[in-house]
């Protein structure tokens, strides 16, 4: 069998989540825990009076060389050699680690899990103070992680304290609290923050960078350990025993051992006529599928019936959409023309599986000469879940909700934009049948709306002479359109871009029923061809039939999107905020260009602050332009 793993800890600096712009910070973090970069120390400890050179160090990793005068023992994983060693003259020690060995740890279980060990009746040499410290076998060291071996401070470690204090071992204080609000009492629990260190001989007195710095150069000088950066990240087996996957093109030889399929003879198709049954792949019981010759030497030799890891091929796919007719490489010049995905849409729980699989491809990709960029997705979107009475959808719970019934009842665009309108994409919605009514209300208001509204074809604007009312109109309308832009197009929150839609309505509403000349309807027709486009990605059925309505022929969805125009965003006027004594008090509009004295004239003539002002006197006016007023009396 073809042990087949990838060493994604090669590309682990690569994989640093830094290098990712457009994702949620949330996922960035969970990326960056997965991969788990840390730096620390390597540093060995001597296994007193061992003879074998392959068992006399015990090397360990640490985060916090700075508590290393606080070792009182060591402990290894129960398949580790020197408790392996140790159990062969010592009964008691082979039945507790066989009885281990029969456990199996995940590593999310080990924080929770009860500690249990055994002395092995070995000591190790501390690498510093030269003290013989016990080594115990304990079930919270994993064989697969590290190198098998931790060094145990219990009095700056809540796990190595556990364990001391459950088989009674010492417990040292080695960092001090640096201020008086942190209390170390060891007797309690362990005291685990950084602080000044004590009882530790030369390195007294020093902080947590200082004494890492100088420990891990004490080491290094005396051969017995250095710094180093350490990943949580494993490496990534690919092969799988069953038939599903894509198959590994590999042969393997008793002379020449694993050998690549000859590329003229890729790719390697499974077997369509096969007979499933329960006994796993099915691969490995037709000898006219993995019966083949070597091409290297010509003898007899067997094909792998491992096929890949199906993320082998969900992390790339992506890219081979851009080129599915290349028939003779994996990708071509146009994986390089689409790439990176602008846009990727998928829950959460994909951070640290596809997400990240598909990130560590991609770079390969990229190291292999195939694509350019160094990510596969620009940007990330996690969407939301869809609750019901504040509680996840589900078929087991009974409380989903069948969309048909309310399609039929208020039309497929009404159930959309209650879908969008309820809560940004990211967040989970809670469903609401009263909220697809409110949705149905606002789309029949909209229509009506449009109906009360004489269609004309719009001319330059830009070139008419507006009343100071249509200008602002008009402003309200490149205003909405800029934002429902960026909410469509940067910040994904569909739900505001219909908040701002619904608001220019509003508006519109209000102008309309007090202006109906030409020019009023002008601004109008532009301002509701706004919203029609603006909403034609939420409702479009709706919106193609509105589009029509102002007289266009064609389909909304196939309109140009509008553009901002600049001009229609300057303002003649502005809002300035009038104060009493710093409290706000009134406020009034004026030109933009008005002179400060002016300003202040019209702010104390105004007739909310006069009556504010009453008897007393003016003390001092702070004028601030382009924002307030505020007058001081006294």
């Amino acid at each position: 069998m073809f042990a087949a793993a990838v060493r994604r800890r090669d590309g682990c600096d690569r994989l640093v989540v830094e290098s990712v712009i457009g994702w949620p910070e949330k996922v960035k973090i969970m990326q960056s825990n997965w991969i788990g970069r840390s730096e620390g120390v390597n540093l060995d400890f001597e296994v007193a009076r061992e003879t074998e050179e392959s068992l006399r160090r015990l090397s360990v990793y640490t985060t916090r060389p700075d508590t290393i005068m606080g070792v009182t023992y060591v402990a290894v994983a129960p398949q580790h050699p020197v408790a392996t060693k140790a159990a062969k003259t010592n009964s008691e020690l082979a039945q507790f680690i066989a009885e281990q060995n029969q456990v199996k740890v995940a590593e999310a279980e080990m924080a929770t899990m009860e500690k249990l060990g055994m002395d092995t009746g070995l000591k190790a040499i501390h690498p510093i103070s030269g003290e013989s410290v016990p080594i115990y076998t304990a079930n919270f060291v994993l064989m697969s992680y590290g190198s098998g071996a931790v060094m145990a401070v219990p009095g700056h470690d809540q796990r190595d304290w556990d364990f001391a204090t459950k088989y009674g071992l010492e417990i040292k204080q080695v960092v001090e609290p640096l201020s008086d609000e942190l209390i170390c009492d060891l007797n309690r629990e362990a005291f685990v923050e950084k602080g000044r260190l004590i009882n530790s001989g030369q390195f007294n007195g020093l902080s947590f960078i200082e004494a890492f710095e100088a420990i891990a150069a004490y080491l290094t000088e005396r051969g017995r350990g250095e710094k180093t950066v350490n990943y949580r990240l494993r490496d990534w087996g690919v092969s799988r025993q069953r038939y599903w996957g894509a198959p590994i093109p590999m042969i393997n030889c008793d002379a020449c051992g694993a050998v690549p399929v000859p590329e003229s003879e890729l790719p390697v198709l499974l077997p369509e006529d096969i007979e499933m049954d329960e006994s796993g792949s099915p691969l490995g019981k037709m000898a006219e599928f993995y019966n083949t010759d070597c091409p290297t030497c010509g003898a007899p030799a067997r094909r792998e019936t491992d096929t890949f890891d199906t993320f082998m091929e969900s992390s790339w796919y992506f890219a081979r959409f851009a080129c599915k007719d290349q028939n003779t490489s994996m990708l071509d010049a146009r994986a390089n023309y689409w790439l990176p995905v602008d846009q990727y849409i998928g829950g959460i729980e994909h951070a640290i599986l596809h997400l990240l699989y598909a990130r560590f491809y991609h770079k390969l990709l990229r190291d292999e000469g195939l694509v350019n960029s160094d990510e596969p997705f620009a940007r990330l979107l996690t969407q939301g879940m869809v609750l019901k009475d504040g509680a996840k959808m589900s078929k087991s719970k009974g409380n989903t909700v069948d969309p048909m019934s309310l399609i039929e009842r208020y039309g497929a665009d009404t159930v959309r934009m209650f879908t969008m309108f309820a809560s940004a994409p990211y967040q989970s919605l809670d469903w609401s049948d009263s909220g697809v009514e409110g949705s149905y209300r606002f789309l029949k208001r909209f229509w009506k709306q449009l109906s009360e509204h004489e269609a004309l074809p719009l001319p330059e604007i830009n070139s008419l002479t507006l009343s100071a009312e249509q200008k602002k109109l008009r402003l309200k309308s490149h205003q909405t359109l800029a934002k429902v832009t960026d909410d469509y197009k940067r910040r994904h929150t569909f739900n505001t871009a219909i908040a701002a839609t619904m608001e220019l309505l509003n508006v519109i509403s209000k102008f309309s029923e007090d202006h109906q000349d030409k020019t009023d309807r002008i601004v109008v027709q532009e301002a509701l061809e706004f919203s029609v486009l603006m909403l034609a990605p939420i409702v479009p059925h709706f919106c193609h039939a509105a589009w029509q309505r102002l007289g266009h022929e064609g389909a909304a969805m196939d309109a140009l999107w509008p553009e901002v125009a600049e001009s229609a965003l300057i303002q003649d006027s502005m809002l300035i905020v009038l104060q009493i004594n710093g409290k706000l008090r009134s406020k009034i509009e004026v030109s933009r260009d008005i002179a400060k004295d002016d300003l202040e004239k019209l702010a104390l003539g105004d007739d909310i602050i006069q009556r504010f002002i009453g008897d007393g006197s003016v003390q001092k006016v702070i004028v601030v332009p382009g924002k307030l007023v505020n007058i001081v009396i006294g």
